[in-house]
């Protein structure tokens, strides 16, 4: 039997696509509500995603020096892995899976049922298909509240089942047609930002908004600005994330020793850039107290609707279902190649080494899919993206911690291309996020304690393994 491999289908387009389609969701329509219910002003808002895209960007130059000396299938986890030996490289990967991949695909997915009820009122996430299963709250150590939790399906939890499975029957294919579904995709919502920047920049509110704060309470005048700043990247940083799927897919692109860090620099650039101008709008149409009051924080659709009328609502969810689209396509496409990459190490299910016929990891795909399906079912994956948002964060940290050490460590590795601004770009960087880690565990303990937990249940798993399988 042949062995099947990898093909690089992937140029420099494919890849800026990739990263801009997965970091473009439906976050960017939604967070602006909570963001500034923390911050409570508009600059306070602007301030929260200027910051974001600092640190994303920085983060991003970062990844690229190791892409460039590690282009290899398996991306972040392959870094960790060569960086700090197979058992914090396996925690990544088990976090990966369980939550942070899996989660997106069906928190994202199940956000798109709902959308989709904007159109089919009979699509909801209210009415059950069947039995289902209440769990209710449940108190740990009296500031870690979970849940509660409603499992079972529903209409809105159905399509984001259907749209799981469509989305990787595509990817199996190949990486070339989902990176064509993917550049289609991306360029759409990309146009349909565009357009609602456009009209927003060059029009004005018929009745001007309310610019005023919202009231402070006593917790936000104790938080200031500062930590504010801080506590509110859980929402804005989760909407940027994701633009690390294209180091997962190194293998599939061409030259990618100088177009993965070429392609992170322009995709992180362009989509927070697209991200600020788009939260000026709102502001703009809205005011504060508009933001933080749209209907289930649906502040995209309101924005368009307050625009040019009625209509609007229908046009920006539309516009929000082919984004969440795009996005679910891109995580599908990138992630199972992770696991290949660990299937290979022997740390995931040895059906996941081998590639299908297209050359891509078949079972991986499919494994992803089962278990993203079970969590569009158990209706927990958008608590779990709340808990692993820390775990999110601490790896990334982790991983550019590594740029230094390799640069000491290791100084005759080829680096095709190297952090711009090195020492300062990686230390800045690791100053802002180190900062937003400490002020999550101190202010947002039932948030990041839990996901915390998650990432050190897989040093056990990986310790029960056989001594021979830990290599």
């Amino acid at each position: 039997m042949a062995e099947h491999t990898y093909q690089r289908h992937m140029g420099l387009f494919s890849s800026i696509m990739l990263i801009a389609g997965s970091m473009i969701g439906s976050g960017v329509f939604i967070v602006a509500a909570d963001m500034i219910r923390i911050g409570h002003t508009g600059s306070s808002l602007l301030l929260g995603w200027l910051l974001t895209g600092v640190i994303t960007v920085l983060c991003a130059l970062s990844f690229g020096e190791l892409a460039g000396m590690f282009p290899k299938a398996g991306g972040q986890y392959f870094y960790i892995k060569e960086i700090y030996g197979p058992m914090t490289a396996f925690t990544y990967g088990w976090t990966l899976f369980t939550v942070i991949e899996c989660g997106t695909i069906a928190a994202v997915a199940v956000g798109f049922g709902k959308y989709l009820g904007t159109f089919f009122p009979g699509i909801s996430d209210t009415v059950w298909l069947g039995a289902h299963i209440h769990i209710d709250q449940i108190n740990l150590f009296n500031f870690i509240t979970l849940g509660p939790y409603d499992m079972g399906l529903t209409p809105s939890r159905l399509s984001g089942v259907v749209i799981i499975a469509f989305l990787s029957g595509i990817n199996l294919l190949g990486v070339k047609a989902g990176s064509r579904i993917q550049n289609i995709l991306t360029v759409v919502k990309i146009a349909s930002l565009a357009v609602l920047i456009f009209w927003g920049l060059y029009s004005q509110p018929q009745v001007p908004p309310d610019s005023s704060p919202l009231p402070f309470t006593q917790d936000s005048i104790y938080h200031g600005l500062l930590i504010s700043l801080l506590i509110m990247q859980t929402g804005s940083l989760f909407s940027a994330t994701a633009w690390e799927s294209i180091t997962f897919v190194s293998s599939e692109v061409k030259d990618p020793k100088r177009v993965i860090p070429l392609a992170l620099f322009i995709g992180t650039t362009l989509v927070c850039g697209i991200y600020f101008i788009v939260n000026l709008i709102y502001l703009k149409f809205l005011g504060p107290v508009g933001i933080a009051t749209a209907p289930n924080d649906r502040v995209g659709s309101l924005a368009l609707q307050t625009m040019i009328g009625s209509s609007g609502a229908y046009l920006m969810a539309g516009g929000i279902l082919i984004s969440m689209f795009g996005c679910v396509n891109g995580i599908v496409l990138s992630g199972a190649r992770v696991y290949q990459s660990m299937a290979e190490d022997g740390v995931f299910f040895k059906s996941v080494k081998a590639l299908n016929s297209n050359g891509v990891p078949g079972y991986g795909l499919a494994y992803q899919a089962i278990w993203s399906c079970i969590l569009t079912l158990t209706g927990t994956y958008g608590q779990l993206l709340d808990f692993v948002m820390f775990a999110a964060i601490l790896f990334f940290f982790i991983t550019v911690v590594g740029v230094i050490i390799l640069r000491i460590r290791k100084p005759e590795l080829e680096r095709p291309i190297k952090v711009i601004g090195y020492p300062l770009t990686p230390l800045l960087y690791l100053l802002l996020s180190g900062s937003i880690m400490i002020a999550l565990l101190i202010f947002r303990p039932s948030y990041t304690w839990p996901g915390l937990l998650i990432v050190l249940m897989g040093i056990p798993i990986y310790l029960l393994r056989p001594k021979e399988q830990r290599a």
